[in-house]
């Protein structure tokens, strides 16, 4: 609004002046004699003046750089899938119109699970994930990772153990669950050693087992309950699965070794699978088919939320100070010009 009155005021004063006039006879020999250059510079003050109230109007509009940091903080969650791959989890089921080993469904499912389905299920890319497997014995399939890529490659590796008389046969729930936990309590250390140059104030926000078995517990050196006592101290949540229903298919010992049998009381204990949630503030399901497990991870992955907040700040720089230098640059010109060279009398 400032710079469009500047043209109307600059007419206004142009029409208001009167500068002193002498009468001549004629004016031709001064028309001959040319301009001098004071004459044909004599826009010069009024010029000045000018550009001075517009770098003024522009200082007073307050100009400011404005520049928008961005800066994200992830909240995840370490999670740790601990998987049973007894012989009993070779028994069938239907996924997807196919059917498929318990335990080739349990691995489908957690990759979904982790990588997403293209549908629903958007994956777990800002998760620490591990998986470690029992039988017998408990092993870590994979590290706490946020490099998912890796993650089918190691799921291949997760074979069932075959044959009623093998030496793996058995099932350590409670072994695998402290191997569980003992992961995730160094979590962080784990972080820092495959990022130590991380600057987006990665946090993890809790630590979550989930416990997937078709069967109870008969190798484990810790038991189950004692486990979960454990992980409790430590601040890890626990979902367990009990995989399979009622059918009565279980590992058992004696002194001939390990094999399978069939009868008698249902395979899980799903009892102690409920105190484990219980123990550590997680939650129990019973999945009698592959739709149904199905069904648990989707669930869990809703109470299970990972966090990226984007805090958004500006940063802004004053810019009217070199319009107002500039412009009492300009003015001061002006002044010594009007007062000097282009100094008029009267």
């Amino acid at each position: 609004m400032l710079l469009l009155a500047l043209p109307l005021a600059l007419w206004r004063r142009a029409r208001g002046r009167r500068s002193g006039a002498i009468r001549f006879s004629s004016t031709a020999s001064a028309a001959r004699a040319g301009r001098s250059w004071k004459q044909r510079l004599s826009f010069l003050p009024i010029t000045l003046r000018v550009g001075a109230l517009i770098l003024l109007v522009f200082a007073l509009a307050r100009p400011q750089k404005g520049m928008e940091r961005v800066r994200d903080i992830n909240q995840g969650i370490a999670i740790e899938m601990v998987v049973d791959r007894s012989g009993s989890m070779g028994a069938e089921m239907e996924f997807r119109g196919q059917r498929m080993n318990r335990l080739d469904v349990v691995k489908r499912v957690f990759e979904d699970f982790v990588m997403g389905d293209g549908k629903d299920l958007k994956g777990r890319p800002n998760d620490l994930i591990g998986m470690i497997s029992f039988a017998k014995y408990a092993d870590t399939v994979c590290p706490l990772t946020l490099a998912h890529g890796t993650m089918p490659r190691f799921l291949e590796s997760v074979k069932l153990v075959e044959g009623d008389r093998s030496p793996e046969q058995g099932t350590a729930v409670g072994d695998g669950l402290a191997l569980a936990a003992a992961r995730l309590k160094t979590a962080e250390e784990t972080l820092k050693k495959q990022a130590p140059n991380r600057e987006d104030n990665y946090e993890i926000k809790s630590k979550v087992v989930i416990l997937l078995t078709d069967g109870d517990d008969n190798s484990s050196k810790r038991k189950p309950l004692e486990a979960a006592k454990l992980a409790a101290e430590w601040g890890i949540k626990v979902h367990t699965i009990a995989v399979g229903g009622d059918e009565t298919v279980q590992s058992q010992n004696n002194v001939f070794g390990a094999f399978l049998t069939r009868g008698g009381r249902p395979a899980i204990n799903t009892k102690v699978l409920q105190q484990i949630s219980e123990e550590t503030g997680g939650k129990f399901f019973l999945a009698r088919d592959a739709e149904a497990l199905d069904e648990i991870y989707r669930e869990i992955n809703a109470l299970e939320r990972s966090e990226i907040e984007s805090i958004r700040f500006v940063d802004y720089k004053e810019l009217f100070l070199p319009f107002a230098l500039a412009a009492l640059l300009l003015l001061a010109l002006e002044s010594i010009l009007g007062n000097t060279v282009f100094r008029k009398i009267p």
